[in-house]
């Protein structure tokens, strides 16, 4: 199979940028920083790029228990 045929797998789980999932939570980022100290925000990872992130399957779960609370 040549490489021009085959086809790239969507990412099960991609990452959101912080700054992209801030205005989906509707926070800021120094509230996110303070939660993320207290222990309330979702778990984010830093890329090899230096960028941070936080797994799609994480943040719609925390967005879910947002909204039932």
């Amino acid at each position: 199979m040549s490489t021009s045929t085959r086809r790239r797998r969507a990412p099960k789980d991609e990452l959101v940028p912080l700054p992209e999932a801030l205005v989906e939570i509707g926070i800021s980022r120094a509230t996110w920083y303070r939660w993320r100290d207290r222990g309330y925000a979702p778990e984010a990872r830093r890329t090899p790029s230096g960028r941070i992130c936080v797994r799609r399957s994480v943040l719609d779960a925390f967005k879910d228990e947002l909204e039932a609370a």
